[in-house]
C-alpha cells in the first residue's frame, strides 16, 4: 500500500508541475529507498550506498520518450542527490539532479523526479553527485530501447546484460573526500569492480549459437579502462544512443562515464571464458574478471586471462576515430541517423577549454582555462530564475584559455539558445581527460595530437561521426565537438574524473531564450526544493 501510496502521490505532483510532456507517452514509477549498508566489493566490509537495499542500484528499464517518476527518499544522514548521466533532461534542467540546478535532499526528506527520455535510446546510467558520494555506490543502469515502431538494425538480441564497471577504493568516502579537502590527491585506487564485484564474482550465462547485447558503462572515479571477452569478438552497435556502423573489436577502450553497446555472439565451444576490465595508461595495471558461462558448458575457465593494453594512446586514438555513424539506421525517431547533416551547419562561435593542474592557496586544484570552480551558496538555476544577485556571473569564465594563474570562482558562461557551436577540449597535461556536457549530445569531429590550431579543422570528419555525451581528450592532444545548444537550461559541463570533479574542473553553461515560454523551457517543478537564498521564495506556475 506504501509504494502504491507513493506512486499515486508522484502522478499528482507531475500534474501540478505543469509538465504533461505528451499524455500518450507511458508513465514508469519508481520508488527508491537510499540508505547506507555493508558491502563487500573488493573482500573487505565498507559502508555502501544502496538503493532499495541493491549495490548497485536497480536498472532503469524504459523505452523512448516514456516517463520517468522517480521518488527518492533519503535515508542517509547527509543530503543527498541523483543525476542521470546523458539523460538530456529536454526542457526540463530542474530534474538533471547536480547541485547547479537543484536543492540536496535534506536527510529523512524525499523528492520526486519527473523527467521523460526524450527522443532518445541507448545506454546510460545514473549516480550519486553531491559531496564524494559516488565513490560508496548509488549508480545503476539506465537502458532506453527503441519504440517498437522504429526498426533496430540489429536481430533482436537473446538477451541484454548490463555492466557497471570502473575503479574502487577501499576507504570509506567520507575518508576520501577528506584527503581532498585537505588539499591532497587520492592514492591509486584498490581495484576494479564489475557489477559491484571484485575479480571472479559474478557470472553471466549465455546459450550456445545465440547472440547478446552487452551494455557496458565505465562508472570508475579515475580510470579509463579496456574491456575485454576471451576467445570471442565484440561488434559495436550503439554508442550512448547513436546506432554505429557495426564494427568488431577484440578489445574496447571505455573512458571514465562512457557507455558501449555491443554484440556478442557464443559461437565458441562450450566452456566458460574471462571477462577481462584492466586499466589503461597507468603505471601500475589493474585487472578484474568475471565469467561468462555456456549453459552447456562442459569445462571452467581455463588459461590465463587475455592481455590488453595498457599504455599505448595511438592504438586508442585510432580505435575511437574508428567509430563511425550508421546513417542508414534510425534513430529515436523514424528518420535515418544521417539526415541530421551536421558538418553542412556553420558554427557560429568557437570555445576552446583547457584544463590544468594549479594549487591554489596551497592545495591542489583543477581548472578550466585557469578557473577552478566553487559552488554557490544556492544552485545556480534557482537563483537564475528567482534574480537573485550576487550567486554567479554571467561569463565568470572565458571562451579560451588566458594563460593567467588560476583562482578559485563559480563559474559560468552565457550561450544563446539555437546556436551551433565548435568547442575544443585542449589537454596540456600527461595523462587522459573525459568530459561530460549535460543536457546535450555533440559530435565528436575530430582528435589531434599537439596544439589545436585553426588549420586541424581541416581533419574533421564532417560526414559520419558519432554523437555522444561524453568524450575523452589524449595526453598533449585535443578534441573537436560541433554542438546545437538546442535545450534551455543551467547544464554542467565536467570533468568526469571525480576527483578532478569535486577540486574544480567544470563550469556551467546557461542556454538562455528571452521567450520565457514552455515551447522552450518548463517551469519550475511545484515541488522544487529551495535553498540557499532561496529558500523563503514561493513557486508560482
Amino acid at each position: 500500500m506504501g509504494k502504491r501510496w507513493s506512486s499515486l502521490m508522484a502522478l499528482l505532483l507531475m500534474f501540478l508541475h505543469g509538465n504533461l510532456i505528451c499524455g500518450e507517452d507511458p508513465y514508469r514509477f519508481y520508488t527508491w529507498n537510499i540508505t547506507y549498508g555493508d558491502v563487500y566489493p573488493l573482500g573487505v566490509k565498507q559502508q555502501g550506498i544502496l538503493i532499495n537495499g541493491q549495490f548497485p542500484g536497480p536498472t532503469i528499464e524504459c523505452v523512448t520518450n516514456d516517463n520517468l517518476i522517480i521518488n527518492v527518499f533519503n535515508n542517509l544522514d547527509e543530503p543527498f542527490l541523483i543525476s542521470w548521466n546523458g539523460v538530456e533532461q529536454r526542457r526540463n534542467s530542474w530534474q538533471d539532479g547536480v547541485y547547479g540546478t537543484n536543492c540536496p535532499i535534506p536527510p529523512g526528506n524525499n523528492f520526486t523526479y519527473v523527467l521523460q527520455v526524450k527522443d532518445q535510446i541507448g545506454s546510460f546510467y545514473y549516480f550519486p553527485s553531491l559531496a564524494f558520494h559516488k565513490a560508496a555506490g548509488g549508480f545503476g543502469s539506465i537502458n532506453i530501447a527503441s519504440s517498437s515502431v522504429i526498426p533496430v538494425p540489429f536481430p533482436p538480441p537473446a538477451g541484454e546484460f548490463s555492466i557497471l564497471t570502473g575503479d574502487w577504493f577501499k576507504q570509506n568516502h567520507n575518508d576520501l573526500k577528506a584527503i581532498l579537502d585537505s588539499g591532497h590527491d587520492l592514492p591509486f585506487p584498490d581495484g576494479l569492480l564489475i557489477n559491484g564485484h571484485g575479480s571472479n564474482g559474478y557470472t553471466f550465462t549465455i546459450d550456445q549459437g545465440k547472440t547478446y547485447r552487452f551494455r557496458i558503462s565505465n562508472v570508475g572515479l579515475t580510470t579509463s579502462i579496456n574491456f575485454r571477452i576471451q576467445g570471442h569478438k565484440m561488434m559495436v552497435v550503439e554508442v550512448e544512443g547513436t546506432h554505429t556502423v557495426q564494427n568488431t573489436y577484440d578489445s574496447l577502450d571505455i573512458h571514465l562515464g562512457q557507455s558501449f553497446s555491443v554484440l556478442l555472439t557464443a559461437d565458441q565451444p562450450a566452456k566458460d571464458y574471462y571477462i577481462v576490465v584492466s586499466t589503461r595508461f597507468t603505471s601500475q595495471v589493474l585487472t578484474a574478471t568475471s565469467t561468462l558461462h555456456y549453459g552447456n558448458s562442459a569445462g571452467s575457465v581455463s588459461g590465463l586471462p587475455p592481455s590488453g593494453p595498457t599504455t599505448e594512446i595511438d592504438w586508442s586514438l585510432n580505435q575511437a576515430r574508428s567509430l563511425r555513424r550508421n546513417l542508414s539506421a534510425s534513430g529515436p525517431r523514424p528518420n535515418p541517423q544521417g539526415s541530421y547533416h551536421y558538418g553542412l551547419i556553420n558554427t557560429t562561435r568557437t570555445i576552446r577549454l583547457a584544463n590544468s593542474a594549479p594549487i591554489i592557496n596551497g592545495k591542489q586544484r583543477y581548472a578550466i582555462n585557469s578557473v577552478s570552480f566553487v559552488p554557490a551558496d544556492t544552485p545556480l538555476k534557482l537563483a537564475d530564475h528567482f534574480n537573485i544577485p550576487g550567486v554567479f556571473s554571467l561569463g565568470s569564465i572565458p571562451d579560451s584559455p588566458t594563460g593567467g594563474g588560476a583562482y578559485l570562482q563559480t563559474s559560468v558562461m552565457a550561450a544563446e539558445f539555437r546556436a551551433y557551436i565548435e568547442v575544443i577540449f585542449e589537454n596540456l597535461e600527461d595523462s587522459v581527460q573525459s568530459y561530460h556536457i549535460d543536457g546535450h549530445h555533440f559530435f565528436v569531429v575530430g582528435m589531434g595530437g599537439g596544439e589545436w590550431t585553426p588549420a586541424s579543422r581541416l581533419t574533421y570528419n564532417l560526414r559520419d561521426t558519432i554523437s555522444r555525451s561524453t568524450v575523452q581528450v589524449y595526453p598533449k592532444s585535443w578534441t573537436a565537438l560541433y554542438m546545437p545548444l538546442d535545450n534551455v537550461g543551467m547544464w554542467d559541463i565536467r570533468s568526469q574524473n571525480w576527483v578532478r570533479q569535486y577540486l574544480g574542473q567544470q563550469f556551467y553553461l546557461r542556454v538562455y531564450s528571452p521567450a520565457n515560454s514552455w515551447r522552450d523551457e518548463y517551469p519550475i517543478p511545484s515541488n522544487a526544493l529551495l535553498c540557499g537564498r532561496a529558500s523563503t521564495r514561493g513557486i508560482l506556475n
